[in-house]
């Protein structure tokens, strides 16, 4: 078959389409950025979710097109990536264009478990709106509504991984919080086998069906992370419970994953009955337990996870005391002879102080406030390079110093080159 595939650049959407290729489909990816090259069997449009809500637009994209497949979603709104435009306005346009279609023969739609009658919060209604304005138009679809999806390479997965790692775990508030995570293979493979499946009409004529996708069993998410930590070699989760009331005050902050909405989302719970996932797949989905497949890497990347921040909040806090001791709490007049003694003329010796303390203090906001990092860990290893130097020559009695005010920068210069070279290009 000839499918259109949305969100093909993302998580789920890229495990789709290798799935589907290996099937034998011809698969057309419709996606904001298109690589360049194709091969006989996978081609590329550009489609932008943000934008493209004009029923035509979509209308000549499905020239020749048997089946649409949609799987793109956020998580959090982010600039122009809102909720009502990926969720609801343009996949409403592109099942518009569906219907009229003289080729479609059926719509999958990546929905997400909890887009239902109780939906509550921004992500589950924008769902929610898409999945019923498709119900009620004359195709034939399937609504899929996965519970939380695990995958190497996910970032919710990523997250979780790291949270499992840590010493301890925080459990918010008093409710069962269940989930029932489901592997991404198993999402592929399920989805797959729906582009075969036959849609009988139901008795109010209705030719949509809603289909969960979950694991073999629902528990609840703190045990979820006991799993993940176990399958990464690791030992007993501990678990830190903290009131409903102050798990919702730290909501409020938007640390990370967690949100009010998050935690609402959490606390309703996310569970289905599994026979469905079974049928579909022939077998029975793939169990928590069993998803870590490389203990050893998975481990040490989830410990980095929560490392490498600390880490790098640890050198903000060198630079910014640095910067605090240099503009005040030292005596001016001390540090006026020791820039002397370097050779830096009495004119110039406050604008150096005073320059250095503010070069400091903003390399310390770089590093908790900037997002991309390299070129900051590059700078930071040249600057702290430079100085070792100038001190070692011309102030040596730091060198034998027994507080090692010197060669203490020997292992700042280790973590910053690690920071480095573990930052994203």
């Amino acid at each position: 078959m000839r499918i259109l595939l949305t969100g093909a650049s993302g998580f789920i959407g890229k495990h789709v389409q290798a799935t589907l290729l290996a099937q034998g489909h011809h698969v057309l990816c419709a996606m904001r950025s298109p690589p360049k090259g194709a091969n006989a069997r996978l081609t590329y449009i550009h489609a932008d979710f943000t934008q493209d809500t004009d029923k035509s637009l979509w209308l000549a994209r499905l020239r020749d097109v048997d089946v649409v497949i949609n799987a793109v979603g956020i998580f959090r709104e982010q600039g122009r990536q809102s909720f009502a435009a990926l969720h609801t306005d343009t996949p409403c346009a592109l099942f518009a264009a569906c219907a009229e279609s003289d080729s479609v023969q059926l719509v999958i739609q990546l929905s997400a478990l909890g887009a239902d009658n109780n939906a509550d919060t921004p992500y589950h209604l924008s769902k929610k709106a898409a999945d019923d304005y498709l119900a009620r138009l004359p195709l034939r679809a399937f609504i899929v509504q996965p519970s939380l999806v695990y995958g190497r390479s996910g970032a919710n997965a990523r997250i979780f991984k790291t949270l499992a790692s840590m010493p301890f775990s925080v459990r918010f508030g008093k409710s069962a919080q269940l989930v029932q995570p489901i592997h991404v293979d198993d999402v592929a493979d399920a989805v797959a086998s729906l582009v075969r499946q036959p849609l009988p009409v139901g008795p109010d004529g209705g030719t949509a069906r809603r289909v969960a996708l979950v694991g073999p069993r629902a528990l609840p998410f703190s045990d979820y992370l006991a799993l993940l930590r176990a399958g990464m070699g690791l030992g007993r989760l501990r678990v830190l419970r903290l009131p409903g009331a102050l798990a919702r005050l730290i909501a409020r902050l938007r640390i990370g994953m967690l949100d009010p909405d998050a935690l609402r989302m959490l606390e309703r719970g996310n569970s289905a009955d599994p026979a469905p996932t079974a049928r579909l797949l022939a077998r029975a989905p793939r169990a928590p337990a069993s998803f870590i497949d490389d203990p050893d890497a998975e481990r040490v990347r989830a410990k980095l996870g929560w490392l490498l921040p600390v880490l790098r909040m640890s050198v903000a806090l060198v630079w910014l005391a640095t910067a605090l001791v240099s503009a005040g709490l030292y005596p001016a007049e001390q540090s006026y002879q020791l820039l002397e003694r370097t050779g830096v003329p009495p004119e110039l010796a406050p604008l150096m102080l005073y320059g250095a303390a503010g070069l400091d203090l903003l390399l310390g906001l770089a590093c908790l406030l900037m997002k991309r990092r390299r070129s900051l860990w590059l700078a930071q290893l040249g600057l702290i390079g430079f100085y070792s130097v100038v001190i070692a020559i011309k102030l040596p009695e730091f060198l034998l110093h027994p507080y090692g005010p010197l060669t203490k920068n020997l292992p700042m210069l280790a973590a910053i080159w690690l920071l480095y070279e573990l930052e994203e290009k």
